[in-house]
């Protein structure tokens, strides 16, 4: 670990904390699994099978930081006289564990032969069309999975509106891109999102893209705070950390790449940076003599934001390319009321992309423009000549048999590491280990009027609660303030469930009613509004479940075997996804996205 070097940068740098770094790139997920399925709020419907049962004590008790307020929770809800209703939208529950079981096998019906198939429809998915379609390649398909836009999807509530409100329900903003991410700044202005560029080659946004002030506060010692560092000018250690990211902002390595970069491909490879990914970012942190509860909570909630885990479960490298990868620290972020599914629908409309209900009979499938239908693999086996598809349509089941000259995997590599052929052949381990995916709560709170602020507090875009294990709520409706407060809204509410191993947490979910999973759901909407006062206001709670949302940079993930061969492999398989990163966000996924369709196009 290079703690001389870092030594030697804090003793040259003098300056005062700046301003807080408002460039997070949060899941709140990201980043998994492309599958949707909605459950009843009926118990008998609601669960699944598990090889152990726990019911709500048991579920609350193996949460215990969350308790309080999960008693808090239902004083006041279960007094209503027509509580709100709540939906449970498990995602992938129960394709997943069927196609994890190798239970999705039904003979094809028909087969086909086309050039180049996409599986998914997430950020690489949909990066690699973008790029295909703008260089002049059109003649492809997507089969968009188990979800729609993966986690990019967007909650829609209509009830007896006329217009129906849209909230994320996976991630929900965009950073402005570092000039690393040159994929993403051409993606951008291909989408009209960035307009032009400055003298001094910074790119123009389109100001309707740009979060709205006020974009963030804290609620810490009972009263809100604008951004979310706590005692940021008061606390030593805080001063201290963030005088070395300052450093660390355009630092480069021996090679001279910069230290931090995204996409982390791009990062240099001097040793002695990268030996920080072999510890955890609580070592790192004590070993540098950082003791504050403050700095050591926000750092905490920073990793869980980011990354679905906290300080002890994430590599050092991973918690400082967190603060210092895009370099523009001061930048608000791109953000639209249904999250990155505004991108997401932007880049189908970009590449032409024709959402088709099912595949075509026809043998040859030829696309003057690309066409998605909604379909799963179940099988992927690659042949001399091409690679073999079985796709099985979500609803109905009908399954086809696809050979294509070219595949684009874009899926989680859990998923791929089980339906591909051979898996061996492209460098997944004999055990199938890869690092660990966090789960995650995406729960939208649907109000059909705005709870009253304490005086002189303004609502914000991102609502923060210091102490807590919630991540807190962002509002769906603030990019809408410049015209005029919309009668009804949605508050979205982020938990990153790491009280326990992310296997456990899995196990836990797949038995818990909805009553305890709104228990965790609303604990910082609940501590900023009470209880009473706040459910007076909900007209319906919509809860998503991701329980691989994200993959988790822990320590050593950046020389992880099996990411280090799937990075490297070419073949007329190509692997496209967030998990070659080894952490998600959109950046990342483009990245790979891109990568795989510039392979493509260079072989034609």
């Amino acid at each position: 670990m290079p703690s001389g070097v870092l030594k030697d940068m804090k003793e040259r740098h003098k300056g005062s904390l700046k301003s807080r770094l408002a460039q997070r790139k949060r899941i709140k997920p990201t980043i998994r699994c492309k599958i949707r399925l909605s459950f009843s709020t009926h118990p008998s419907r609601f669960q699944a099978a598990s090889t152990s049962t726990m019911n709500r004590r048991q579920f609350l008790q193996s949460t215990a930081t969350l308790a309080t307020a999960a008693s808090a929770s239902w004083l006041g809800y279960r007094y209503l006289a027509r509580p709100p209703g709540i939906s449970v939208n498990k995602v992938g529950l129960p394709l997943a564990h069927l196609l994890r079981d190798g239970q999705l096998n039904a003979a094809p019906s028909r087969e086909h032969v086309c050039e180049t198939l996409i599986l998914g429809s997430g950020a690489a998915a949909l990066s690699a069309a973008w790029y295909l379609a703008r260089n002049g390649y059109t003649n492809f398909c997507l089969a968009d999975g188990l979800e729609r836009n993966g986690n990019n999807a967007a909650y829609a509530y209509s009830g007896s509106l006329k217009t129906p409100l849209t909230a994320p329900s996976g991630a929900h903003y965009l950073a402005q891109p570092s000039a690393e991410s040159s994929h993403i700044r051409q993606m951008l202005a291909d989408l009209g999102i960035i307009e032009g560029y400055d003298g001094a080659g910074n790119p123009i946004y389109r100001d309707t893209d740009l979060v709205n002030a006020p974009d963030e506060r804290l609620l810490i010692n009972g009263a809100w705070q604008e951004g979310i560092i706590p005692h940021a000018n008061q606390d030593p250690d805080t001063r201290r950390f963030f005088a070395l990211i300052a450093q660390l902002l355009h630092a480069r390595g021996s090679d001279g790449r910069k230290i931090f970069a995204i996409p982390v491909a791009l990062s240099s490879q001097d040793p002695q940076w990268r030996e920080l990914d072999r510890h955890t970012f609580a070592q790192w942190l004590a070993e540098q003599g950082y003791q504050s509860p403050s700095l050591l909570w926000y750092l905490d909630y920073c990793c869980r934001d980011d990354y679905g885990q906290g300080i002890d479960q994430v590599s050092a490298y991973a918690g400082l390319h967190y603060f210092t990868a895009r370099g523009n620290e001061h930048a608000p972020v791109l953000t639209w009321a249904d999250g990155l599914n505004h991108l997401s629908e932007a880049l189908r409309r970009h590449a032409q992309i024709q959402s088709r209900p099912q595949l075509p009979n026809a043998r040859e499938l030829t696309f003057r423009q690309p066409e998605s239908y909604p379909y799963i693999a179940t099988q992927i086996a690659e042949q001399n000549d091409h690679v073999r598809v079985t796709l099985r349509h979500i609803r109905t089941g009908d399954t086809r048999l696809i050979r294509a000259q070219n595949v684009i995997c874009a899926m989680p590599l859990n998923i791929a590491q089980r339906i591909i052929q051979s898996p061996q052949r492209y460098g997944f381990a004999a055990d199938f280990r890869l690092p660990p995916s966090a789960p995650w709560l995406i729960s939208n709170f649907v109000l059909h009027s705005f709870p009253a602020e304490p005086k002189r507090s303004e609502l914000a875009w991102d609502n923060i609660v210091y102490g807590s294990r919630g991540l807190g709520y962002v509002v769906a409706s603030h990019q809408h303030i410049h015209v005029a407060r919309p009668s009804h809204t949605i508050f979205t509410a982020y938990t990153a469930l790491n009280h326990s191993s992310p296997a456990n947490v899995r196990r836990q979910l797949l038995t818990a009613e909805p009553s305890d999973l709104l228990d965790i759901a609303a604990q910082d909407l609940l501590t900023a509004y009470g209880g009473k006062r706040f459910w007076q206001h909900v007209a319906h709670i919509g809860i998503t479940i991701r329980a691989h949302a994200m993959s988790v940079p822990s320590a050593g993930y950046l020389t992880q075997p099996t990411l280090l061969a799937l990075r490297r492999h070419q073949s007329r398989l190509h692997f496209a996804h967030s998990d070659l990163s080894g952490y998600s966000v959109f950046e990342e996924a483009a990245w790979w996205g891109v990568e795989a369709a510039k392979r493509i196009l260079t072989q034609r």
